[in-house]
C-alpha cells in the first residue's frame, strides 16, 4: 500500500508507532488515501494481467465492487480516478455502484 518505515524518533503525529515489549521500535507512515487508491489500481492491473480499461464489462463491475469494499469511493475524486483507470465515464461507475447496491438489497430480501 506504499507505507514507509521510519525510526520511531522520526515519527510525526499521523504516523503509527509500533512497540515491542514496551519499547518503540518502528514508525509506520501511511500514504495518503489517494496514493493508496493508485496502489490498489496498479495491483488490480497486475492481478488481471492487463490494463483495467481492457477488461470486459463484467470484470469492470467486479473491480468496482472490490474497490467499493476497500473504501475507494470515500477518497476525494475516487470515482473520477477509477473511471479513468477503467476507461469509462463517472456515470458508468455510478451505475456499477448502484447495480451492486440493488443486488445486495435483493439478496438481503431473499435471505430475510
Amino acid at each position: 500500500m506504499g507505507a514507509e518505515l521510519l525510526g520511531p524518533e522520526r515519527a510525526e503525529a499521523d504516523d503509527v508507532v509500533l512497540s515491542w515489549e514496551g519499547e518503540e521500535v518502528v514508525a509506520v507512515r501511511l500514504p495518503q488515501l489517494s496514493e493508496s487508491l493508485d496502489h490498489i489500481l496498479a495491483a488490480m492491473e497486475r492481478r488481471h494481467g492487463m490494463p483495467l480499461a481492457a477488461l470486459d464489462r463484467k470484470a469492470k463491475q467486479e473491480v468496482v465492487r472490490v474497490l467499493e469494499a476497500r473504501g475507494a469511493f470515500s477518497v476525494r475524486h475516487g470515482v473520477e480516478t477509477v473511471a479513468g483507470a477503467l476507461g469509462v465515464s463517472r456515470f458508468t461507475v455510478y451505475n456499477y455502484l448502484n447495480r451492486e447496491t440493488a443486488l445486495n438489497r435483493e439478496k438481503a430480501a431473499q435471505d430475510g
